[in-house]
């Protein structure tokens, strides 16, 4: 049984207690992964202006296959945490992980190969030119390279949240975090015997954090037994791959569907002029740093979920899902709230001009009154994927992208112009929301509706 494993159990106590266990120490290792690249942006800002308009081409092109990793890693919580759930032998859990991490490092060996290949073709795509393309060139292949180390970090970080190890799985992050953003200005501009390397430094500190921060990954988990010898390690290697990929494909998708939505909505933005479209991503850098107590309940959910799902514990399943529903609401009015009263201020810290301040502002004081909205909606994909129903999240991020974000921005821009944009983004945050809960229902990670009313009165009649 899993108690020769070390691990925490999140199938007693408290629902809010497990849920917070999880989940906090994860805003520490969410907020460090935004600063890398406020960071990259920050130091290849004072570079040239074609460095800095090289990270507008580079990071929504790296946040959707960087997706890649947040997929396979939650495939291998799902199917771990269920498996600690269930109290399955220690050994077949570790060669679980292990198959894991050797599916997430061929998987991400094949794409980083291919990104290295073939992102000139991409990026000359996207519109980068000239010295614009020269930076974007210095940058992509050592991205590349970092790629297979970042998937192995994050699926050995799954490894330790599934067993009950936020903290662990948070702490790796910052240091991930902590390599990138300090050897950055030393690599960017060059130190004593360090020669400058310009944009190709930022992707090198990338690179360095990230070999640190796996290496340091696979030996704490390695030495706490959550990974080892197993016995023949092959053993159940393609069972265990489609139970990962199960999820994980969807997964990716589910991730890969936001950033790539979000360009096509800038893309409308542009059309009201170029101080919009500064307005709308100082707007979108402050909204990432919002959300991130939401995000780190969305990853801290998953474990919860995964082991009490595993345990057949289904009650407990349904009470943490309201609890984060709930945080996510108490959180969102307060957001809420702040930002309709000091949305200004709050833009001038990412904002330089006033009407790019302005822009940014009008988004937030609307848009920040359904940040609940999205929260929900993150938190929900979290709980479905834990429990196998990684479809269903998938089908909230596209319903929420493809079906209302985007045909609702282009039609507003049209009509209303820049308001049109914010009332879109308001709306779908709402109408994911609605259609979260009612997924969860239907996916029996909460319990309400007429039946459910109808079984508490026979069970209350029973009791009299």
């Amino acid at each position: 049984m899993m108690s020769d494993s070390k691990k925490r159990d999140l199938t007693k106590g408290p629902v809010w207690k497990a849920l917070t266990v999880t989940s906090a120490p994860m805003s520490f290792g969410i907020f460090s992964v935004i600063a890398v690249g406020l960071a990259d942006a920050y130091f290849l800002g004072q570079v040239s202006g074609a460095a800095l308009a090289a990270v507008g081409f580079i990071y929504p092109v790296i946040t959707a296959l960087t997706s890649l990793s947040i997929g396979l890693s939650a495939g291998a919580n799902a199917a771990l945490s269920q498996g600690i759930g269930a109290q399955k032998y220690a050994e077949a859990v570790r060669r679980l992980g292990l198959h894991a991490i050797g599916l997430g490092l061929s998987l991400s060996l094949v794409v980083g190969i291919i990104v290295w290949l073939g992102f000139p073709f991409l990026f000359s795509a996207l519109g980068a030119q000239g010295e614009v393309a020269d930076e974007v060139a210095a940058y992509m292949p050592l991205w590349a390279l970092s790629l297979p180390f970042f998937v192995t970090m994050m699926i050995t970080n799954a490894v330790f949240r599934a067993h009950g190890e936020g903290a662990t799985s948070a702490a790796i992050m910052v240091v991930a975090a902590f390599f990138g953003i300090a050897l950055n200005p030393i690599l960017i501009f060059g130190w004593g015997p360090i020669p400058e390397m310009s944009t190709a430094g930022a992707a090198m500190s990338t690179l360095i954090g990230r070999v640190v921060a796996m290496t340091v990954a696979v030996w704490l988990a390695w030495r706490r037994g959550l990974l080892g010898v197993c016995g023949n390690v092959l053993s159940g290697a393609f069972q265990s791959c489609g139970t990962i990929l199960s999820v994980g494909l969807p997964a990716s998708m589910s991730n890969a569907i936001n950033p790539a939505g979000m360009a096509l909505v800038t893309a409308a933005v542009a059309t009201v002029g170029d101080a919009a479209v500064a307005g709308f991503g100082a707007a979108g850098r402050v909204q990432s740093i919002l959300l991130v107590p939401l995000m780190a309940v969305s990853a801290g959910i998953g474990p919860v979920v995964g082991q009490n799902w595993g345990a057949e514990k289904f009650d407990r399943v349904k009470d943490t899902t309201k609890w984060a529903f709930g945080f996510a609401f108490a959180y969102g009015a307060v957001i809420g709230v702040l930002l309709l009263f000091f949305a200004n201020p709050i833009a001038g810290l990412l904002a330089s001009a006033e009407e790019d301040q302005e822009y940014a502002a009008q988004y937030l004081r609307v848009v920040g009154l359904t940040l609940f909205g999205y929260g929900i909606l993150v938190i929900a994909n979290a709980a479905m994927n834990a429990r196998d129903k990684a479809v269903w999240s998938m089908s909230l991020s596209l319903g929420r992208i493809m079906l209302i974000y985007l045909p609702l921005a282009w039609i507003g821009v049209t009509v209303f112009g820049y308001a049109g944009i914010v009332a879109a983004a308001a709306i779908a945050n709402i109408s994911a929301a609605i259609a979260s809960i009612y997924a969860a229902n239907r996916t029996d990670l909460l319990a309400f509706g007429l039946s459910d009313f109808a079984k508490g009165k026979q069970r209350s009649a029973l009791k009299a």
